[in-house]
């Protein structure tokens, strides 16, 4: 290869594994008293649970194998093979444990497994960490591995707590990629990518205190409850959206900002429930005007005035970065008022649906299924719109997308990607639609039960070709090892 010529890496190929048991939220409004209509506009309509013998380790590695099946890859050239999650089991690894189920699950069927020669890591920064292992793969295709395949694997299970305000944004499922040189699905902009970080305390935390007095379920699983504040962690993926996003901006000519905005033909983000992702873009639409010159600001201006808010203070709001974390202040002050203000009367607008709504239109539909996926939102997103796109003929070769990706804590992450020629051709083995199916929804009672005590009375037999908890080791084992905790786990072929 020409050493001048760039190097293109990025996505040739997703696979996704959603685990059977499935929560609709109309019937879950009925036992709550919660409001459907609400809940159906602002969440979605259901979401999945993973079975008692699942856990993060299973459903990624049902994921990487769907991967390999689909697209036919050479396990032999996989030469980086990552784990985003914030739901390990193991404090030690993970990311090796994926790839010994995967690898017993080749041989199993007659094949070659991963190679030994195999980068192993994983990834954890909240729902954040599977784009972290995205970006790591590519840099590790351009630079030391453009001969080899990265697969990365996000999986996670987001659980809250009965009765606290994120019960109906629980989920769980696994999303798995394909990263190689010249892709034939999506390039990457690494160049012009957004970055944002930030120490936000107690926004959202898994503290190891949590863990106190739990007994392990008959899998040695234990519930996940994260610590959350849910009105201050909704400010702070509005800024840390907004920040990656002035990143991006800055990178490109001084009023680009719009042009790249009315260029982007969809976008998608990490979603904990839609409208959170609904609002992220649309004050990033309202961030591309004000770095758009005098014609962006003039737009912004107007829309303001519309919202009855001061135009100036507006402005003002999306180029001043507000310091959210101060123990000592009010953590429940909006630092976004006039953004916001400005977002209520946007939704009313024309321009609404053409700059917000059209952009999150493909896959859309199919998340609404899914819940908050964590790690995986944003990578499943993108692979159910990849897949209704080719499925219904849209043209989308050369264009332009935006994947933002976000992890509490804070973390903000915008990549720019281009939808390569003949996509529709690597679009079409995706199978998310196929991932949705064979659910099995669960009354009051069984939800209840698997929710509360992690497991289930008559339980659905194991789908084929998945991985299920075989057993856990004990604390007394035979000839020398001691294996106390350590999950076991068998292939269903």
């Amino acid at each position: 290869m020409n050493p001048t010529a760039r190097l293109l890496v990025g996505i040739s190929g997703f696979a996704a594994y959603l685990p059977c048991y499935r929560v609709n939220l109309e019937d879950w409004c009925r036992w709550t008293g919660d409001s459907w209509e609400k809940v159906s506009s602002i969440v979605g309509r259901s979401f999945r649970m993973r079975a008692p013998d699942e856990n993060a380790y299973t459903m990624a590695a049902t994921a990487a194998l769907r991967l390999i099946q689909a697209y036919d890859i050479d396990p032999r050239r996989v030469g980086y093979f990552a784990l985003g999650t914030e739901s390990s089991t193991d404090n030690s690894t993970g990311a090796v444990i994926v790839k010994g189920m995967v690898n017993d699950a080749l041989r199993a069927l007659g094949g070659p497994p991963l190679a030994r020669q195999c980068e192993v890591p994983e990834f954890k920064h909240a729902c954040l960490g599977g784009v972290y292992a995205m970006k790591a793969a590519a840099r590790y295709v351009a630079l030391d591995g453009a001969d080899k395949l990265a697969i990365v694997v996000c999986a996670d299970i987001a659980e809250y707590a009965r009765g606290s305000s994120g019960e109906s944004t629980q989920g769980a499922g696994a999303v798995a990629m394909l990263l190689e040189a010249q892709p034939k699905l999506l390039t990457f902009d690494l160049a012009r990518a957004g970055s944002a970080s930030d120490y936000r305390g107690p926004d959202f935390r898994k503290p190891f205190a949590r863990y106190a007095g739990q007994t392990p379920s008959a899998h040695g699983q234990i519930r996940d409850f994260p610590v959350f504040n849910g009105k201050y962690s909704t400010s702070c993926y509005l800024d840390e959206t907004l920040l990656a996003m002035a990143d991006l901006f800055a990178k490109d000519s001084a009023t680009a900002s719009t042009a790249r905005w009315n260029e982007t033909a969809a976008a998608f983000l990490h979603r904990p429930y839609r409208r959170m992702a609904e609002t992220g873009l649309a004050a990033s639409y309202l961030l591309a005007l004000a770095r758009g010159g005098n014609e962006g600001c003039a737009q912004l201006a107007d829309l303001a005035r519309a919202a009855g808010v001061d135009p100036a203070a507006l402005l003002a709001e999306l180029q001043a970065w507000p310091q959210l974390y101060d123990p000592l202040g009010d953590a429940t002050a909006d630092p976004y008022p006039a953004t916001l203000e400005t977002l209520r009367a946007l939704r009313a607008h024309p321009q609404y649906q053409r700059q917000v709504l059209d952009k999150m239109r493909f896959g859309d539909s199919a998340m609404h299924e899914c819940g908050n996926l964590y790690t995986a939102s944003m990578p499943g997103w993108l692979a159910a719109g990849l897949e209704e796109a080719a499925a219904t003929g849209a043209s989308l070769s050369g264009a332009s997308i935006l994947a933002f990706g976000y992890g509490s804590g804070d973390a903000a992450e915008v990549m720019p990607m281009t939808v390569v020629d003949g996509w529709q051709t690597a679009a079409a083995r995706i199978g998310f639609s196929a991932a949705l199916n064979g659910a099995v929804d669960l009354d009051q009672t069984k939800y209840q039960q698997l929710h509360d005590s992690l497991s289930l009375e008559n339980a659905v037999a194991p789908r084929a070709a998945t991985f299920v908890i075989e057993r856990v080791g004990c604390a007394h084992p035979r000839g020398g090892l001691d294996d106390r905790g350590i999950e076991y786990y068998r292939f269903v072929k």
